[in-house]
């Protein structure tokens, strides 16, 4: 049987790992080409250790180990000129594009309030997140537009997208943010049959989340916290008896959204989150 999104072209930011990786081979598993993008260097204002060259190099080896044609590039979501130039030469390559998730983000688990939040790391989080989110958007609209056959984009935000959390105000600022662009580009691309949404993952078992400086956040009575530290805290943001969800829990429902399933969908919110938005 043909997959879901079988002979579309599916661009995937930050997918070097994590939800990125998860949503390149969903889409690939379902048919689709790759355009695979990250900056796979150390980047100031993210907790999590950087991904590298190789993790976007293996992202690309299961993609063509589903016999999939795959593109990569090592580009600063920040950086419009250098992000165009690789859409472009993607659709060039690939000879056209169909979906857009744009998934590309940082996290600081520095836990300050926003008075205290440094000037640093609030922009550093609103460049990556909200103007990086909009910069992948506008370089590809051109793409979707010229095609002539819809498209679906879908926006990485977050449940500090819909709801506030103290100690991270900046990034639930940038998150908010994202539904803004979400529903403004829904309105202003539905006239050419190119749908906009944005899913909102509560905690992800991804290196965004699992690493040392969330682990100290969270467990700061522990000397050296892990995981399973923190699992009973994460659990009680949620209504479902689960501490986070997995990445490909998420995946799936980006390829609902990147599917013709959801063909007149467009303008959602769509939590993946446990029942984390019930409390």
């Amino acid at each position: 049987m043909p997959g879901r999104v079988a002979g579309k072209v599916a661009l995937v930011t930050g997918a070097a790992r994590g939800q990125g990786r998860s949503h390149t081979v969903r889409l690939a598993q379902e048919g689709a080409d790759i355009i695979a993008v990250d900056i796979c260097t150390p980047i100031f204002g993210s907790s999590a250790p950087p991904a590298t060259p190789e993790d976007l190099a293996e992202t690309a080896d299961l993609v063509k180990a589903l016999n999939r044609r795959v593109v990569t590039a090592e580009v600063d979501v920040r950086d419009y000129s250098g992000l165009k130039a690789v859409v472009d030469s993607g659709v060039e390559q690939l000879g056209r594009l169909d979906v857009v998730v744009a998934n590309a983000g940082i996290a600081n688990g520095g836990g300050s309030s926003l008075d205290q939040t440094t000037e640093e790391v609030w922009q550093a989080t609103l460049d990556v997140n909200l103007g990086g989110t909009w910069k992948t958007v506008k370089a590809c609209v051109p793409h979707l537009v010229a095609g002539g056959r819809g498209g679906s984009v879908i926006l990485t935000s977050s449940v500090a997208g819909l709801k506030a959390y103290p100690n991270m105000g900046h990034y639930a600022t940038t998150k908010h943010g994202v539904v803004g662009l979400m529903r403004a580009f829904a309105v202003e691309l539905g006239q050419h049959m190119i749908r906009v949404n944005s899913v909102h993952p509560s905690h992800t078992n991804t290196p965004m989340v699992m690493n040392e400086i969330t682990y100290r956040q969270f467990r700061p009575d522990l000397d050296n916290p892990g995981q399973d530290d923190i699992a009973g805290i994460c659990q009680m943001f949620h209504t479902l008896p689960i501490p986070w969800v997995e990445p490909e829990d998420v995946s799936n429902a980006v390829l609902f959204l990147a599917s013709d399933e959801s063909r007149y969908i467009t303008g959602v919110t769509l939590p993946v989150d446990g029942g984390s938005m019930l409390k």
